[in-house]
């Protein structure tokens, strides 16, 4: 079973941010809460989301603050959903780096395009300029296209995540290297992430779930116990 694309919804009010969560839920991505701004950015560096969504008016803090305290370490895309729907808001929050801005009451179709919309952008922008620029990694029968976002296993494409392909074009890029779990994880989700690195290798498992014909004998993604991870050699 594929895992789904996590989604941080910052939001102190209960109803809004359950009604949020089911629409997220009911359409394929994993919701998780965080009712004040000191619990988002402990659950930001503990969980590393795919992507937030950012209420303004939080009990603790202004959600400027969160977004502007993200932005220091961080790309994630953020979604701005608030009441304020004075330009001055919008501008400061989008100036501040959020990926998009939407005024409350929104409909649920709208808020799932904006949605999609962010995480499409961050496919397109957070490969390393020199992957880009290479292409395609080929090793035995799996092609990692950098371009496209997506691995390939015999010229299917097995449907990584946005998390599991941003680690497997990591690994590609240093094929043959092993790299700490601290270097992937400092690499992906930013300076401030979390040292533990459960979340690293839920992820590992499953995307070798995905492309490894028998995981407990890979081909192409090996551990380095108590070290890191290491992507074959290519062709």
């Amino acid at each position: 079973m594929n895992i789904r694309e996590k989604i941080l919804v910052v939001e102190d009010e209960k109803n809004i941010s359950h009604f949020i969560s089911a629409v997220l839920n009911t359409n394929g991505y994993e919701a998780m809460q965080a009712r004040s701004g000191e619990e988002a950015l402990s659950m930001i560096s503990s969980h590393c989301p795919d992507l937030i969504i950012l209420d303004l008016g939080l009990p603790d803090m202004d959600g400027m603050e969160i977004l502007r305290s993200l932005r220091s370490w961080s790309s994630l895309p953020v979604v701005v959903v608030s009441a304020r729907s004075h330009e001055r808001d919008k501008v400061s929050a989008l100036d501040l780096g959020a990926d998009d801005y939407l005024t409350k009451p929104f409909g649920t179709d709208e808020l799932l395009a904006r949605v999609r919309t962010a995480i499409r952008h961050t496919r397109t922008s957070s490969g390393n300029d020199e992957i880009a620029q290479r292409g395609t990694y080929t090793v035995g029968d799996l092609v990692v296209d950098f371009n496209k976002h997506q691995a390939l296993v015999r010229g299917q494409n097995v449907r990584l995540t946005l998390s599991e392909f941003r680690i497997v074009a990591l690994l590609a890029k240093y094929a043959g290297k092993v790299l700490t779990y601290d270097f992937i994880i400092k690499e992906l989700w930013g300076p401030r992430a979390s040292g533990d690195n459960q979340i690293l290798r839920v992820n590992m498992a499953n995307i070798r779930r995905k492309i490894e014909e028998n995981p407990a004998e890979p081909r192409y993604l090996f551990t380095e116990v108590g070290v890191g991870y290491r992507m074959a050699e290519g062709d």
